[in-house]
């Protein structure tokens, strides 16, 4: 927090009621909420009504005021703003996050394993077990190649590039009262920016589950509410599937570049309608 002026948005969980929207349709959600000051335990269970709400949980319904009043502004913002308030530079900047948490775990998996081979080799796991026990010691496994992830790199840099075009876009928009944003081109913009995370899905969906068509963004085959950034690549990469993950890297990097191409022509539109407004 102390590195930065906002707070970055975290991965929205998969299985909750906006699931369709975002993995199937392609539609931004946000989830608001107050949480972690107290132990829990109460939700979904027989003792989660209104009786506890009343009398043990938000008895004076600060927090369930505060929150709507949170959400319903955020709406009206949404709803009143002649621009809609789409802010690329901070998604730019995590998915450049998510890119380099692909490559780490990358390196770790080949590192762990190597590390685990020369164990076996040294007779580590035999001379630990234990001798009143039949034991019979792991197998050495294939150590994990090195991924290229250069189209995943290029395409978030595009990604990076084109959102400070934006920014910059937006911000000569902003001047002189904001008096381009009353222009007529600014519906075109705002086309472009209701499809932006639709450039994000694939018709064809993520590998074995073809629901789910959100290429960034997904819940993980096994993980339940948890979801997984650049699902398709990470879960190749574990499951060592890697001509499946390099296929998948060529899949995300293209919906980046997709993206990157549409908040492009946003940033070229936007500073069009500053022109004229001069």
């Amino acid at each position: 927090m102390r590195q930065r002026k906002d707070i970055r948005i975290g991965i929205s969980g998969g299985g909750s009621d906006h699931a369709g929207f975002h993995n199937f349709l392609g539609i931004a959600v946000i989830d608001a909420s107050f949480g972690d000051e107290d132990g829990g335990g109460i939700y979904h269970s027989i003792y989660d009504d209104f009786y506890w709400y009343t009398h043990y949980s938000d008895t004076d319904f600060v927090y369930g005021r505060t929150l709507s009043q949170f959400n319903g502004s955020m709406i009206m913002r949404l709803a009143d703003a002649d621009l809609l308030p789409f802010d690329f530079s901070d998604f730019a900047d995590t998915v450049q996050t998510y890119v380099k948490g692909l490559q780490t775990f990358s390196t770790k998996m080949r590192d762990d394993t190597r590390e685990r081979n020369l164990e076996i080799e040294e007779g580590v796991f035999t001379a630990t077990a234990d001798p009143k026990k039949a034991y019979f010691p792991p197998k050495k496994e294939d150590v994990p190649p090195y991924l290229d992830f250069s189209p995943l790199q290029n395409s978030a840099d595009a990604l990076s590039r084109s959102a400070g075009e934006y920014q910059k876009a937006l911000t000569a928009a902003d001047a002189n009262g904001g008096s381009a944003l009353t222009s007529a081109s600014i519906a075109e913009v705002n086309g472009l920016l209701i499809q932006s995370e639709r450039k994000l899905t694939t018709p064809e969906g993520l590998p074995g589950r073809f629901w789910y068509k959100h290429q960034i963004y997904a819940p993980g085959v096994y993980t339940g509410y948890e979801s997984k950034a650049i699902p398709a690549v990470r879960e190749a990469i574990e499951q060592k599937k890697w001509k499946q993950a390099e296929q998948a890297m060529a899949r995300a990097a293209a919906v980046l570049q997709d993206e990157a191409t549409l908040v492009s022509s946003a940033a070229a539109k936007l500073s069009a309608a500053s022109a004229a407004a001069k």
